[in-house]
């Protein structure tokens, strides 16, 4: 009798398995109610199986927190999740969101950098960005370079404009780094590959005429001709004569007017008044002006006017000049 009964609650713990296993079949193929049309969730690395499971519970997913943890579990899966920002909308079953943490198929956001911008606004640009921790926005310009392993030189100049992609919920300070080094990496390719007797001693004197040429150039077709007007210049002592160091200089007091005075007032920026590049870049150049601040266009022109389309007009005499501002810029 009793070898009976053993048999039966078998059999029906068999069959009570049976029906488990078919319930979690059904459930991890069925689509997850979510509280709106998308849910994100960012999961730090090491962060436990049980807590991603409550946390997206809490970030929309309309199901029992330990109904997906043992879905985890019970998958074998639970500890190749791998950390990253995911994001998830209808139809997204248990088993699609599971697979999709493994992978890592993470969403990722982007953020602009502008060729011939500034580092200030560079650092605006990050301030705003979409789901990007500001890890500095207390920090100063010094500090920041610190942070990323530069202690002790100016940022300007020292990031590469580019467009990046980054996880949601990325420190801005990680975008800063992969831009310096992406920067230093360019830098170093474009002074390998400088022609052999080009006036620069130094990487740091290739960005900073860089950084001029891709202020000074209206149109691409210009680049290499802008960049050949200031090397000339740099050859023979002349002042380089730039507006764009000079309103640099000025900083947050330029207010869109370059006046005479302002030429006149020695700076470190000001080439009017000093010879040289000045002490650093200006902006942040593109890769392509730092081509051609190392294989500038050969031409004997030190000077250049704009024509008021965008292109500039070439002069290898100041009378030459003359005549070209009296034409483009005077009308007469």
């Amino acid at each position: 009798m009793m070898t009976r009964w053993l048999w039966r609650l078998v059999l029906l713990a068999l069959l009570a398995a049976a029906a488990a296993a078919g319930g979690v079949a059904w459930w991890i193929n069925q689509p997850l109610k979510l509280a709106g049309e998308t849910v994100e969730l960012s999961i730090a690395q090491g962060e436990l199986p049980r807590d991603i499971a409550a946390g997206w519970v809490r970030a929309g997913v309309q199901a029992k927190p330990w109904a997906l943890y043992q879905w985890f579990r019970w998958s074998g899966d639970a500890k190749r999740i791998r950390a990253g920002s995911y994001e998830i909308g209808a139809g997204t079953t248990p088993r699609m969101l599971l697979a999709k943490m493994v992978r890592g198929d993470e969403t990722l956001a982007t953020v602009r950098l502008i060729e011939g911008w500034t580092f200030r606004q560079f650092r605006a640009e990050l301030a705003k960005a979409d789901s990007l921790k500001p890890t500095t926005a207390a920090m100063s310009d010094a500090q920041i370079m610190e942070a990323i392993g530069a202690a002790g030189q100016a940022p300007e100049g020292r990031f590469h404009p580019d467009t990046y992609a980054y996880s949601k919920g990325s420190a801005d300070l990680a975008v800063l780094k992969r831009a310096y080094r992406a920067m230093q990496q360019r830098l170093a390719e474009a002074w390998t590959a400088r022609a052999g007797d080009l006036p620069l001693r130094t990487p740091d004197e290739v960005l900073i005429l860089a950084s001029i040429v891709e202020k000074e150039t209206g149109t691409p077709a210009d680049r290499g001709r802008v960049a050949s007007v200031f090397v000339n210049r740099l050859r023979i002592g002349m002042p380089l004569q730039t507006d764009p160091t000079v309103i640099y200089g000025l900083g947050e007091a330029f207010d869109g007017n370059l006046r005479k005075r302002d030429l006149l007032a020695d700076t470190p920026y000001n080439t009017y008044t000093r010879p040289g590049l000045p002490p650093t870049p200006i902006a942040m150049p593109g890769e392509a002006s730092l081509r051609a601040a190392v294989r500038p266009q050969a031409s004997k022109a030190l000077y250049f006017v704009s024509r008021g389309d965008g292109s500039s007009e070439f002069s290898d005499t100041l009378a030459e000049h003359n005549r070209a501002v009296n034409k483009y810029q005077r009308g007469r």
